[in-house]
């Protein structure tokens, strides 16, 4: 599986597989990465995809929760490269295309939370099955993709105690299960379906303290996207010299130091000329 050869990856300092390396359009990019990680050359490509290794690494040594969201069995294979995570737009005649077997994705993953569980003992995992259809690959086809990645989070969740599973894919399709809960593409869930996914995440994974944090947070995003009539109004002004006051106390505890230069900034502008 693509996601668990990024996170070996990131455990074991393997090097970038410079075979993999694609120049296409005037761009650089790799057959192992999305296409957004992309450069102007081969050498800031790979400085690029280092430094996003290194972050997922510090990320595993620090967190206490990793999240694995699995999307597709379906898997391309390069005729000359092997398994690629990512085609690239590239001709179809390049790849063949093909589902992975149970067992095989089974072997991998468990590797993967053996290795995880040593090495960084403070994580716990979850897994979830994403709701975006992937009906390129078929309605039927994905139906199957979709109903053996569930059944690896089952025994994955059997075979590891530091594991769980969180069914947004269940919800979306039994409790949201209506046309209209999807954006025009009919694949990807709407902003309501979101964040009715989001309410249940919340209350499934966090406690309450943390659940008393999430809404302080909303309600300050909220604010941070206010967009007043007038920006030099006492009454605006007044509003800013509040959030900036929320902003610093929850900053002691999470990093809003970026919100907070963009709200001082904002506050007593200089007069117009």
């Amino acid at each position: 599986m693509n996601l668990a050869d990024l996170l070996d990856q990131a455990i074991f300092g393997y090097p970038l597989d410079e075979q993999k390396i694609l120049a296409f359009d005037g761009r650089f990019m790799h057959y192992s990465a999305h296409s957004d990680l992309r450069a102007s050359s081969q050498d800031e490509l790979k400085n690029l995809y280092d430094s996003k290794i290194q972050e997922i690494k510090t990320f595993l040594q620090e967190g206490s929760h990793l999240i694995l969201t699995f999307g597709t069995s379906w898997i391309y294979q390069h005729q000359d490269l092997g398994r690629v995570a990512n085609c690239h737009k590239q001709s179809n005649s390049l790849f063949t295309k093909k589902l992975s077997e149970l067992e095989e994705m089974e072997f991998v993953m468990t590797h993967l939370l053996e290795t995880i569980s040593n090495s960084f003992p403070q994580l716990k995992i979850i897994l979830t099955v994403s709701p975006v259809r992937h009906t390129k690959d078929g309605i039927a086809e994905n139906q199957l993709s979709k109903s053996l990645l569930r059944v690896l989070c089952d025994r994955l969740e059997k075979q590891f105690n530091m594991v769980s599973y969180f069914p947004a894919y269940e919800i979306m399709m039994d409790e949201l299960r209506d046309y209209r809960f999807y954006k025009s593409d009919l694949i990807h869930p709407t902003e309501e379906a979101e964040n009715y996914i989001w309410e249940k995440w919340k209350k499934s994974v966090f406690k309450a303290p943390t659940q008393e944090k999430v809404r302080e947070i909303e309600k300050i995003q909220l604010e941070l996207a206010h967009r007043p009539f007038n920006p030099e109004s006492d009454s605006h002004q007044k509003f800013l010299q509040n959030l900036l006051v929320k902003l610093e106390r929850i900053h002691r505890e999470l990093d809003f130091s970026k919100e907070i230069k963009s709200v001082s900034e904002l506050l007593n502008p200089p007069a117009r000329l």
